[in-house]
């Protein structure tokens, strides 16, 4: 009975028995064979990469590219295969259906996964993303994957990001022509206004504007242009975040820092400006009807006015797509960051509290966290003219708090008077 239960000895085993041994060696033989007849290189018509383009020259032509990596830490997680492998097998799919399938891979170093990553190993940043490179680009083999590796980009490469430098450059001078609706180089609005073919917001000439009013008028059409914007700010980490970059306590992610909301001097695209075309050429893609109002309400057109209202706090400009209700209201309500708080001195504290919450942690807690009756009320949401036909009593001011309104109100009279033909002026536009 012992020789019946005995363990098998090496005899006993097949010759060719199918292990992890076998199949890791089958898998790199066959990844070096391909590496080496070039299986999933794609030739270029012409040029130092051009071998092989009569095999498939004539065939439909399709680009396939992944999501860039992030090299700032040792390797890949499990998540990255996950989407690799669904884009390999596509490409594949294609390829043995007779298309040139162009699919590469590249890597996003820059920002601050990056920076934080050197600043705890203590090395500089581009020895450990060209480490972290070479490390993800073994373990991208290891897969199996279908890229062409001669067609590998890391935006740190100098010979890369001259071509986001220069892609900047075009947009900063360009300017949109909504009677054209393209772009168009920032040189022809300044010699428009030069000519006199088109005016000044002011009516004034453009030889009578100052250099600085001239560039000031130039620099506010320019597709690419610096602006005051609210952004999450750091101080430990010396920068802004993104807003999934900081945690329901409204602290970053990384490090453990506390992030405040700040107006800051920040680059903006005048993406807006295109908001139309936008909504006309999605008629232009082959995408599900669902997938195109998803679009249509992301770009979120709206035709309506902007009203300036009159106050003790200043004029404080709104946009409304129902102008002909505004006649009824008597007071305001204005979220805690609109930049109208002179006459908020009590509320600083809970202004300063509200400024540090992320923007899900707003939507999470919409309670009341103080409640003076009596004056401006600070909506944490929206800015917007209320069309209530009388003023706040302490009732409205309990109801907004079981409503999540979250009032916050100071000590003082009202500041914005009822809405009469001298205190306000409407704008009628196009809003994006």
């Amino acid at each position: 009975m012992s020789d019946q239960h005995a363990p098998p000895t090496a005899d006993d085993l097949p010759k060719e028995r199918y292990d992890a041994a076998l199949a890791g060696l089958i898998e790199r033989t066959w990844q070096q064979v391909w590496q080496d007849q070039g299986t999933f290189n794609t030739p270029n018509p012409v040029g130092p990469l051009s071998e092989g383009f009569e095999r498939v020259a004539g065939r439909p032509k399709l680009f396939v590219m992944d999501m860039f990596p992030y090299p700032s830490g040792v390797g890949l997680h499990v998540g990255h295969p996950l989407g690799y492998i669904a884009t390999d097998v596509f490409a594949r799919f294609k390829r043995m259906t007779g298309h040139n399938v162009l699919h590469t891979m590249g890597y996003d170093a820059f920002g601050l996964p990056a920076e934080q990553f050197a600043m705890q190993t203590g090395t500089h940043p581009r020895v450990t993303t060209e480490a972290n490179v070479a490390n993800m680009e073994r373990q991208l083999r290891s897969l199996g994957l279908g890229h062409d590796p001669r067609r590998a980009i890391r935006t740190t490469d100098a010979a890369f990001y001259r071509w986001t430098q220069w892609i900047f450059l075009q947009v900063f001078n360009s300017w949109f022509d909504p009677d054209s609706g393209i772009a168009r180089p920032i040189e022809e609005l300044q010699a428009s206004f030069a000519a006199g073919g088109r005016a000044t917001p002011d009516g004034r000439s453009w030889g009578s504007l100052s250099v600085r009013e001239q560039r000031q008028l130039i620099d506010d059409h320019r597709l690419a242009y610096v602006a005051e914007t609210p952004v999450n700010w750091c101080p430990g980490l010396g920068t802004v975040v993104a807003n999934e970059e900081v945690t329901a306590d409204g602290r970053s992610d990384r490090g453990n820092f506390p992030v405040f909301k700040r107006n800051m001097r920040q680059w903006n695209m005048r993406i807006t400006a295109y908001a139309q075309r936008l909504i006309d050429d999605l008629d232009l893609v082959d995408w599900p009807e669902p997938v195109k109002l998803m679009q249509r309400n992301w770009i979120g057109r709206s035709e309506g006015a902007l009203v300036r209202f009159s106050s003790a706090a200043g004029p404080i400009e709104v946009f409304t797509t129902r102008p002909d209700t505004l006649f009824g209201a008597t007071y305001m309500v204005l979220r805690d960051t609109s930049g109208h708080r002179r006459s908020m001195s009590p509320l600083r504290s809970c202004l300063r509290r509200s400024r540090r919450r992320s923007a899900c942690r707003r939507l999470k807690y919409r309670h009341a966290t103080r409640q003076i009756p009596g004056s401006l009320s600070p909506h944490r949401c929206h800015l917007n003219a209320a069309t209530k036909a009388h003023r706040p009593s302490q009732a409205d001011s309990e109801k907004h708090a079981e409503t999540g309104l979250a009032p916050l109100l100071s000590r003082t009279a009202p500041t914005l008077r009822a809405i009469s033909g001298s205190n306000w002026s409407a704008s009628f536009l196009s809003s994006i």
